[in-house]
C-alpha cells in the first residue's frame, strides 16, 4: 500500500471520520496501552467503573460549559449515529400531535432524514433545494414557518454539498431540532434556542461510535410510554448514558477533545476564529484561480467545515486526486453522490495543513 505509506495524519481532509488534534492523538495512544489514573488500557476498562462514571460527568459538564447550557438540558452520549436520531425525534415529539412537523431538504443528509422520518409520520417539507441541485440554502423570505408545527427540523451543515446555515432558523415558540453532526462545537451556536441538538462524533469531536444528544427537559413531558427502552431518551437519562454497554473508548476520546477545546483552544469563540481563518484562505484560493477551481456552494452559504469544488473535467479531478495522494494528502475525494473534490477542515485540522493544500493547488494549476 505505497500510497497510504506516504500519507500524513496532519494532512487528513477526510469528510469523516475527521482528523483529531495531534495532542489528543498522543493521549489516545497512551490510553490504549494504559490510562494513567487507572493502570489499564482504555479498551479494557469497565463501563460500570466509577472512573467511567466520572468521565461521563466531566464530559457532560464540559459540553455545558462550552455551549453555556444550564440544567434545563440533558446531555446524552448514545449509539446508533445520527441515523438513529432521524427516527427517535419523531417517535419522541409527535405523541398526541395532529399537525405535521416541518423539515428542510437542503442536501444529501437532510434527504436521508426525510426518508426515515416519513416512516414515522406525514411531514411538511418547508423548502427543498433539490431542483437547484443543492447549490444554495433558502433565504428567510422563502420560509413560511407554521406556529402550530410540533417541531422544525433542519441540518445545520451539509457535508456533501458544502452548505452551512450561518443563522438560527424557525420560531421561538416551535421546538427546533437540529442535526449538527458536522459543525457541532466548531463555533458558538445559541444552543439554548434549540429543543434537541444531535451530533455524531466523527467530524469535529471524536471517533465514530458515539452521538451527542442535547434535549430540553420540557420536551420529555409528552413522550409516549410505549417506546422500547433503547429508543426512549428517558431511559438513557436515568442511566446517565449507561443504559446498555456504551462505547467507552469513543466517549473518552470526546472527553479529551472537549478538554482540548477548553484548555488549549480557549473555547468556541477561539475555535470559530481559527475555523473562519482556514475557510477564508481556502475559498480565497478558489476564487483567485481564474475558474480553474470552481466552488460549488453559493457564496453566502459556503460551509466553514466542508469546502466542495470541481475542476474542468472528471479526468482532471482524478489527476488532481492522484497527485494529492502522492503529495501526502488524504480524504480529498468528493462524496460518491456528487463527485468532485471536498476538503473537510474540521476542528482538528490545523491551519498549516490548509496552507500546504493551497500551495499544492497553486502548483497543480501551474503544471496543468
Amino acid at each position: 500500500m505505497p500510497l497510504q505509506q506516504n500519507m500524513n495524519n496532519s494532512l487528513n481532509f477526510s469528510g469523516g471520520p475527521g482528523a483529531l488534534p495531534a495532542t489528543v492523538l498522543a493521549q489516545v495512544q497512551e490510553a490504549i496501552i494504559c490510562v494513567p489514573e487507572v493502570g489499564l488500557s482504555i479498551l479494557g476498562i469497565s463501563h460500570r467503573s466509577e472512573w467511567f462514571a466520572e468521565v461521563v460527568r466531566e464530559l457532560e459538564n464540559n459540553i455545558r460549559r462550552l455551549l453555556g447550557l444550564d440544567q434545563g438540558y440533558h446531555v446524552l452520549f448514545l449509539q446508533g449515529g445520527a441515523t438513529q436520531q432521524f427516527s427517535m425525534v419523531p417517535m419522541t415529539l409527535l405523541h398526541g400531535k395532529t399537525e405535521p412537523p416541518e423539515y428542510l431538504h437542503t442536501g444529501y443528509w437532510s434527504g436521508k432524514v426525510l426518508g426515515e422520518a416519513r416512516k414515522e409520520t406525514k411531514l411538511r417539507v418547508l423548502w427543498s433545494g433539490e431542483s437547484d441541485g443543492f447549490h444554495r440554502l433558502p433565504a428567510d423570505e422563502e420560509l413560511d414557518f407554521s406556529a402550530t408545527a410540533p417541531y422544525l427540523h433542519y441540518v445545520s451543515n451539509e457535508t456533501v454539498e458544502g452548505l452551512q446555515f450561518h443563522r438560527v432558523l424557525g420560531r421561538d415558540d416551535v421546538p427546533r431540532v437540529c442535526d449538527m453532526s458536522s459543525d457541532f462545537l466548531s463555533k458558538p451556536c445559541e444552543a439554548d434556542r434549540f429543543g434537541i441538538i444531535y451530533a455524531h462524533a466523527q467530524k469535529n469531536i471524536g471517533p465514530a461510535g458515539v452521538t451527542v444528544v442535547l434535549i430540553r427537559d420540557e420536551l420529555l413531558q409528552d413522550m409516549p410510554d410505549n417506546l422500547p427502552g433503547w429508543l426512549d431518551y428517558r431511559s438513557h437519562i436515568k442511566a446517565h448514558s449507561n443504559y446498555n454497554t456504551p462505547p467507552v473508548f469513543a466517549i473518552y476520546v470526546v472527553l479529551l477533545v472537549t478538554r482540548w477545546l477548553l484548555d488549549d483552544i480557549g473555547g468556541l469563540n477561539a475555535m470559530n476564529t481559527l475555523n473562519q481563518r482556514k475557510a477564508a484562505l481556502l475559498y480565497e484560493a478558489l476564487d483567485q484561480s481564474d475558474g480553474f477551481y470552481q466552488g460549488r456552494a453559493a457564496m453566502a452559504d459556503r460551509s466553514l467545515m466542508n469546502v466542495v469544488f470541481n475542476l474542468a473535467t472528471p479526468e482532471l479531478e482524478q489527476r488532481f486526486l492522484a497527485a494529492s495522494r502522492d503529495a501526502g494528502f488524504s480524504g480529498l475525494s468528493g462524496h460518491r453522490a456528487i463527485g468532485g473534490i471536498r476538503a473537510s477542515i474540521y476542528n482538528g485540522l490545523e491551519l498549516h495543513a490548509v496552507e500546504k493544500l493551497i500551495d499544492f493547488m497553486l502548483e497543480f494549476q501551474k503544471t496543468r
